[in-house]
């Protein structure tokens, strides 16, 4: 049972209540950006297109963070002691 179905029914109704209304504050946000975005010129098409490459950058990243921390795990050393080694910058 989740946490909630020990409360009372008015606290559950009061809690629920009150994450749909942050749920539609954040949509509002949402599309008040989206629109704000097409105003400047940008097409869904471009900002999905740019999502999906941020997406992939960010699963290469990943997998090239989880094949440094295994080669300074092998070599006995940490992972930032690597980056010099391969020219990558701490903030990479």
């Amino acid at each position: 049972p989740s946490p909630r179905s020990n409360q009372p029914n008015g606290a559950n109704k009061e809690a629920l209540q009150y994450e749909i209304e942050e749920l539609k504050q954040k949509d509002l946000a949402l599309d008040e950006e989206i629109a704000q975005l097409l105003s400047e010129g940008y097409s869904l098409e471009e900002l999905e297109k740019h999502i999906s490459l941020l997406h992939e950058y960010n699963d290469i990243k990943d997998a090239g963070q989880m094949l440094l921390g295994k080669l300074a795990v092998i070599r006995g050393v940490t992972t930032k002691q690597l980056y010099p080694e391969y020219d990558l910058e701490l903030s990479d």
